[in-house]
């Protein structure tokens, strides 16, 4: 059932049972559960009050325990109930204490939807939600990017920008002029309304309408966080040749790391960016000095290019570098047609062996999940996330000139199950539209220009009394399963 949170917001306050009131039944039916003796439970009992009077209210640091072991989905729904349950919100989110792991949703725009809209399809509810973004309208971006919680979109004017499509937060990234590849081209006002491209240093540039040039010019983009620095930085991957460019965030400018590699994919370990070439290779960058320095890992694995390949950190702190290739029968219709497609056929896994500064070849994931794509590669323990296929790879289409050349061609989306080499619809019949091509969005609360944080709010005076630390913890369990199960149910009723 598709579902829009901002609907479902409005209608939560016209329900004949209040959040006031499930707190005054929480506290009622908790001694019960819990076999209380008869003082205990006349300490926790409430007389329900007249319909006029004023209900006593959840303790907010209770609240914001119970709201730590939410999902988003039912998070953003609580804090859309009340005032108070809003204001519980929005300290978790401040105070940075929301850490629930999220299961990867896929993020599309939908036909029957205005521009500015876009729907999250959560794996886990197998259900979709509608989200109206900020900024400029969606489904006029081009979507190059997804890490943490956030996407990358190139705008009409090829500029890039981090959205949270979870907090709305936007933030503009450098601009498009400051690569070394691109230079503007003013008019007699002295405004930017086309762009000179470098392809290759030894031909002259390209020129390029504003909103033309982030065709040929963005790959793919990260968000990453260095622990070290304590910062955020956003690595793109771009023309021409796969070049890798960086900029932490607050800069005015991208730094270009050196060309001619072909890089594929990256991902950010233990403060080094690890950067996959097109034929394997794969280098480690440390981006935190004033001196950006690079070390080979692994050099050229096999001698040609005819796949996407993708670098990825397993659970247990290995990395993994993953092949993926077209089927061969993989097309229906001549390449113009809308009726063409292509098909992921094969996903090779191989393990990064760093000591012998070589690749091994696996067969199996065992008990975890690959997510491949336009978003940072993930790999995932499936007991984690249980709604999730073992062995498994869940892949979007990333293959940039049929994405940006076939706006209205079938997109490659899909699970791959390595145990017998076939593939399944996610979702059929599909939901999306072709175009901006589905992503993969890890749902965050993360700020990364955070106001400054309120005081801890004053928690409610009616449930002042002190109890044992083992029945809070029990307390709370209960909470999070009768909240979880109200909000489904009032999401269920709309």
């Amino acid at each position: 059932m598709e579902v829009s949170c901002k609907a479902t917001a409005k209608q939560f306050l016209n329900l004949s049972v209040q959040p006031r009131n499930l707190s005054a039944l929480l506290v009622q039916a908790l001694p019960k559960l819990m076999c209380l003796r008869p003082t205990l439970h006349k300490k926790f009992s409430i007389d329900p009050p007249p319909m006029d009077a004023t209900l006593p209210e959840l303790p907010q640091d209770i609240l914001m325990d119970i709201f730590t072991q939410l999902e988003i989905p039912d998070l953003v729904r609580a804090a859309s109930v009340c005032p108070s349950w809003c204001s519980a919100y929005t300290s978790l989110c401040n105070l940075g204490q929301y850490k629930q792991s999220q299961t990867p949703c896929l993020l599309y725009t939908c036909g029957t939807d205005s521009e500015s809209d876009a729907r999250l399809y959560n794996l886990a509810e197998k259900r979709s939600y509608k989200l109206t973004l900020p900024g400029l309208p969606i489904r006029s971006r081009y979507l190059i990017g997804s890490s943490n919680g956030w996407l990358v979109t190139a705008d009409d004017r090829s500029e890039m920008h981090l959205l949270n499509p979870i907090t709305m937060e936007q933030i503009a990234l450098p601009s498009v002029i400051t690569l070394q590849s691109v230079a503007p081209i003013l008019d007699e006002t002295g405004a930017v309304y086309k762009y000179n491209f470098w392809n290759r240093a030894t031909r002259p540039p390209r020129t390029f309408a504003l909103d033309e040039l982030r065709r040929y010019l963005h790959r793919k983009a990260f968000v990453f966080y260095d622990t070290s620095a304590k910062r955020y930085i956003v690595v793109l991957i771009h023309s021409p040749r796969g070049q890798l460019s960086f900029a932490w965030l607050g800069d005015s400018k991208w730094t270009c790391l050196p060309p001619d590699r072909y890089f594929h994919d990256c991902v950010y370990k233990d403060d080094l960016l690890y950067a996959v070439a097109g034929q394997g290779e794969i280098f480690a960058f440390n981006l935190r000095g004033h001196i950006v320095t690079e070390k080979l890992i692994v050099d050229i694995a096999k001698e040609y290019i005819c796949e996407n390949i993708y670098i990825v950190q397993a659970p247990c702190g290995d990395l993994l570098q993953v092949w993926r290739l077209e089927a061969e029968n993989g097309y229906g219709g001549n390449v113009d047609d809308a009726a063409y497609e292509k098909h992921t056929g094969k996903i090779d896994i191989f393990k990064v062996d760093t000591a012998a500064e070589k690749l091994v070849k696996i067969t199996s994931l065992d008990d975890h999940v690959l997510v491949l794509g336009l978003s940072q590669s993930l790999c995932l323990r499936a007991e984690e996330y249980p709604q999730l296929k073992a062995n498994c790879v869940y892949f979007t289409d990333d293959n940039e000139m049929y994405l940006y050349g076939h706006k209205n061609n079938r997109r490659d989306i899909g699970v791959f199950d390595l145990e017998n080499n076939s593939r399944k619809e996610l979702v059929s019949p599909q939901l999306w539209s072709n175009w901006p091509p589905p992503i993969w969005v890890t749902p965050a609360l993360t700020e990364l220009c955070p106001t400054k944080v309120p005081l801890y709010p004053t928690p409610a005076s009616s449930l002042q009394f002190c109890y044992p630390a083992f029945l809070r913890a029990a307390y709370i369990l209960f909470c999070i399963t009768i909240i979880s199960a109200y909000l489904r149910s009032w999401c269920s009723i709309l």
